[in-house]
């Protein structure tokens, strides 16, 4: 097993749901740069989520990459998972610190400055990392809109600003074609879905998205 690599140092964000060759899928992101990975199933009873479940974390466990288990911090306590994503409708951030401890990842959605200005008060929810959007409204969130790229500028400026070393994911939409203009906006971390998910070739998909964050690294160093 390979040591986990740090929240921080996590640029791109794998959200899958089950599908027939998991296994094989979310390992051929890896290899293609994905270097964080989230299942994240609606439709699955906890029993065969766990199972899937443990199956994703095996793959994580091998290359050093965190797994991170949707929605529900008692199924991510039961595999093992690195961490757990909530939604501002889910479990509270507390409940699921104390359920998976000091160390666990827990990642929080925000889409607009009122859920902002709760992860910068300093009483507010202990977070390892936050998602800013969709940018672009998206299927896998329906009937939430786009929240366009001032959210997201917002919110790295306010982190920034606030000192935080919370990183800040951006969802909605990534491409590689888009990922200059969301680097110009202030991303250094992006989420991916359909891009991946609907790849013919899901390794070369990964590895296009991973050379234009690097390339959006390079050129846009950290602030």
């Amino acid at each position: 097993m390979t040591e986990r690599r740090a929240i921080t140092e996590c640029h791109l964000y794998l959200c899958t749901p089950d599908r027939p060759d998991l296994e094989d899928f979310v390992g051929a992101c890896i290899a293609g740069g994905v270097d964080i990975v989230q299942l994240r199933e609606k439709h699955l009873e906890a029993k065969h989520l766990i199972a899937r479940g443990r199956l994703v974390r095996d793959v994580c466990r091998s290359h050093g990459v965190p797994f991170i288990i949707n929605d529900r911090p008692d199924v991510a306590l039961e595999v093992g998972a690195d961490g757990v994503h909530v939604g501002q409708d889910d479990a509270p951030v507390a409940l699921a610190r104390r359920i998976l401890g000091p160390d666990a990842i827990i990642g929080l959605s925000t889409h607009g400055l009122s859920d902002l200005a709760e992860v910068i008060d300093p009483s507010g929810p202990d977070v390892s990392y936050i998602s800013a959007g969709p940018v672009e409204a998206t299927p896998t969130k329906p009937g939430r809109p786009g929240t366009g790229h001032g959210y997201l500028q917002s919110a790295t400026e306010q982190m920034a600003t606030a000192k935080s070393s919370v990183p800040v994911f951006v969802t909605g939409g990534v491409t590689p074609e888009r990922i200059p203009a969301l680097a110009r906006s202030g991303a250094r971390h992006y989420v991916v879905v359909r891009y991946l998910t609907d790849a013919p070739h899901p390794q070369q998909a990964a590895r296009s998205l991973r050379d234009a964050i690097d390339e959006a690294l390079a050129t846009r160093p950290r602030p």
